[in-house]
């Protein structure tokens, strides 16, 4: 990988002469508007999108893949429904490098990515905007059912979306209005563990004026686990205001009330997974894991000329998450006995009110062919936390429980639950992004962004005030060549910056460090071909990340902000419309990741990790799609989920072994408004571990073998 940090600029004009006597031209194409302003299907999705349409992740410009100087992946919402994966992380996942890494801790929705984990390295957002994390939980959105399509961005991307964006950014994209007669679509469902199912998407035109799109759905199960128990309802509805052909409203809100299986993962006996105690729950009875959000945004798009476009989102997020749970499972091998502790009650109540500006504007650039976005963002946010810190329990060694029959006493600990603190953090940011067209075959994309953060933290129960100034400056530069119309190679360097933790939640120790920092370069591949049956794509990066905390090795309890981390790696992705009306999708991705320059405080004593692989990052990650489309009422699908084994201590003495999941799913239009469907999930019943907690004492399992079955009818 050494060869990856020279400048991809640089390479990019070593290569161009070898192409400028090529036989093959491309004119101009026009720069389309950003893919956020376009018009939702008509309830019905193609199954991919192909590279060269545009990509919301990768560009605020509405760029496609193809003109993309970056690794990008775009799913639809009708594939992530038609393989059964009801979450978003569980989509994201079958793309190529992403592993969920979700646990009850980081409310289920955490990823890795490159080398990078968590919700402060793996930005996740809604329809393009940041929603930001109080203590690393998010759980917006959770549900797929009103997913219309997610895009991913590989790599670093805090230039378009701010801090904390090292390893990839998620948008997901909700239904939105479209044109034309009122369509419905009427799901229900039901499958193992008296898992149902009942949602509602309709849409359509309610006048010449006004269009429409509300998508409802409600979920509950018995759980596969014992005390297993899970519910949500989630409702999402936009309404659009064509107020004349260049200037239209759309207000829309999304809310979601989950409460999912509050579970924390099985321990480990003498270091060792026991078969015997797959389906066991270890919390208490009475447990609480709450997540109620509320999302609402008024979008205004004006086409102001036929080279100025404009877009202003003014929007107000509001959430609430309750904690009450035993989440540490601890075997003592002397007594042979497992200690149960780690009482941990806590209180989320955050407001986020903030409002997004951008201009897009196509134009000449010393005479050549250009477009360029600018625009602001600005955000206030309240976050008050009320938890029973420091979180002493009464028995301080842990209780006593039956390995095999545990018992469901309720919540009880030794620390009082008060108000902790309350912080109000007010953002601003400004940014631009340009392309501009070297010639009819090479571009140059460039980008800048400048945040400034003020945080002000007031704790509630000694009356103390804190307080601390961020400021991040990243930027990108990128260059891609056009070999065909169908084919481009690229180069780019890109920065981003992380917080230390969740910049709402700071603490006074940890207001005290500025942003880590983050450099990436990366170069790559991407082609259509067969007639644009089938496409594939190659990209090779190095990422190093700058200003982690680290142990003092003069004083241990302390910290340094001195430490590196870096990875290189490889990505790649297939996707093919073969004969017979077979369809595969393929990828793979190798990481090889490691602290570069670390200290762990161990016992009061710094020991150096330099050289270890971070937590739940595997090394190698593959996943497989075939379709076949038996007649044009059947289709039937399997695939496979491959990730590498993982450490789950920054020491890399306790490891995950790898897994390997098989699912299928099969669709027969039964009746001309009536199109069922069954997905089987592991069908190999596979026993493993998703991802970990407690620093690995647990594994958190993946769920067995189960079925769901789905009525879809359209009137």
């Amino acid at each position: 990988m050494k060869s990856l940090r020279s400048t991809p600029l640089l390479l990019s004009a070593l290569c161009l002469p070898l192409f400028e006597s090529s036989a093959f031209g491309a004119e101009a194409t026009p720069i389309a508007l950003p893919a956020s302003t376009i018009a939702a299907d008509l309830l019905e999705d193609e199954s991919t999108v192909g590279l060269n349409v545009a990509t919301t992740a990768g560009s605020r410009l509405g760029l496609t893949a193809l003109e993309t100087p970056a690794s990008t992946t775009s799913l639809t919402g009708d594939s992530v429904r038609s393989h059964g994966d009801s979450t978003v992380q569980d989509a994201v996942a079958r793309s190529p490098g992403i592993t969920n890494i979700g646990a009850p801790g980081d409310g289920g929705t955490a990823l890795s990515a490159r080398g990078f984990t968590g919700q402060g390295s793996v930005m996740q957002l809604f329809d393009g905007t940041r929603l930001y994390s109080g203590m690393g939980s998010s759980t917006f959105p959770v549900d797929t059912w009103s997913v219309d399509r997610i895009d991913v961005l590989r790599g670093p991307a805090s230039v378009l979306y701010g801090e904390g964006a090292t390893g990839a950014v998620v948008n997901v994209i909700p239904k939105k209005p479209f044109d034309g007669e009122i369509r419905n679509r009427l799901r229900l469902g039901y499958g193992s563990n008296d898992s149902q199912q009942t949602a509602l998407d309709s849409g359509g035109s309610l006048s010449d004026a006004f269009t429409y799109r509300l998508n409802l759905n409600q979920l509950r199960s018995n759980g596969w686990i014992d005390h297993g128990d899970s519910q949500g309802t989630f409702i999402s509805g936009s309404l659009r205001w064509q107020v004349n052909e260049a200037f239209s409203l759309q207000l829309s809100h999304d809310s979601g009330d989950h409460t999912p299986i509050n579970y924390f993962g099985v321990p480990l006996v003498d270091g060792h997974y026991k078969s015997s105690l797959r389906y066991k729950n270890y919390n208490v009875g009475g447990a609480k894991q709450h997540y109620d959000d509320q999302w609402t945004r008024l979008t205004a798009t004006w086409q102001i000329s036929d080279a100025v476009s404009s877009t202003n989102e003014l929007y107000y997020l509001k959430s609430r998450r309750r904690w009450a749970n035993a989440e540490n499972y601890n075997w003592d091998t002397d007594n042979q006995q497992l200690l149960r502790s780690g009482f941990y009650g806590i209180k989320h109540n955050q407001e986020q009110v903030g409002d997004r500006q951008t201009f897009t504007i196509q134009h000449s650039l010393f005479g050549l062919n250009s477009q360029s976005l600018v625009g602001f963002d600005v955000n206030r946010i309240r976050f008050k936390l009320t938890n029973n810190s420091p979180y002493y329990d009464v028995v301080t060694a842990g209780e006593p429980i039956d390995l095999h029959h545990p018992n469901r006493d309720g919540f009880h600990s030794a620390s009082e639950y008060l108000p902790l603190s309350k912080s109000v953090t007010r953002q601003a940011s400004f940014f631009a992004e340009n392309r501009t067209e070297l010639t009819e075959r090479l571009s140059l994309i460039t980008g800048l962004r400048r945040d400034y953060v003020d945080i002000n933290r007031d704790d509630l129960r000694s009356g103390s005030s804190s307080g601390k100034n961020l400021i991040g400056n990243n930027w990108k530069v990128g260059i891609v060549y056009e070999l065909t119309p169908d084919m481009s190679i690229y180069g780019q360097q890109s920065t981003s910056t992380d917080g230390v933790g969740g910049l709402i939640s700071l603490s006074p120790s940890q207001q005290q460090f500025d942003l880590a920092t983050a450099r990436q370069t990366e170069m790559g591949f991407k082609q259509m071909f067969w007639d644009q049956k089938g496409s594939w794509t190659v990209a090779a990066y190095h990422i190093v990340k700058k200003k982690l905390l680290t142990a003092d090795p003069q004083a241990p309890r302390s910290s340094l902000q001195v430490g590196q981390q870096s990875s290189n790696g490889v990505e790649a992705s297939l996707d093919l419309q073969l004969p017979y009306d077979w369809k595969l999708q393929a990828n793979a991705a190798l990481v090889k990741a490691k602290y570069d320059d670390f200290d762990q405080a161990v016992n009061g004593v710094a020991v150096s990790r330099s050289g270890n692989r971070p937590v739940n990052v595997p090394r190698r990650t593959a996943n497989l799609w075939l379709d076949k489309a038996f007649s044009q009422d059947l289709n039937a699908g399997a695939g496979l989920r491959y990730v590498d084994a993982r450490y789950a201590d920054i020491a890399n003495t306790n490891k995950l072994p790898s897994y390997t999941v098989v699912d299928a799913a099969v669709s027969w239009k039964a009746l001309k408004n009536t199109t069922l469907g069954l997905q089987l999930r592991n069908v190999f019943d596979r026993e493993y571990a998703s991802t970990q907690y407690n620093e690995g004492q647990q594994w958190i399992l993946g769920e067995p073998r189960s079925f769901y079955l789905t009525a879809d009818i359209d009137f």
